[in-house]
């Protein structure tokens, strides 16, 4: 996995390319599927491992100027 660590100060992010993505996940940025198969980012936040989420690379891109969801 490809990782950057500029993207976030508070987590560690890589990067999955298709051919490693072999699961279902859902994406807390649009509330949809990432199916196996779809480049997509992984979030780790350093403090909580086990909280890491598996988001859509556009739904990355734009978590910060996105608006509240109710």
């Amino acid at each position: 996995m490809e990782r950057d660590y500029t993207a976030s100060a508070d987590c560690d992010v890589r990067f999955v390319q298709p051919y490693e993505a072999t699961k279902f996940y859902i994406c807390p940025g649009c509330n949809r599927d990432i199916p196996p198969g779809t480049h997509h980012v992984v979030a780790v936040p350093h403090d909580a491992p086990d909280l890491r989420r598996h988001w859509h690379r556009g739904c990355w891109d734009r978590r910060a100027t996105r608006a509240p969801r109710r």
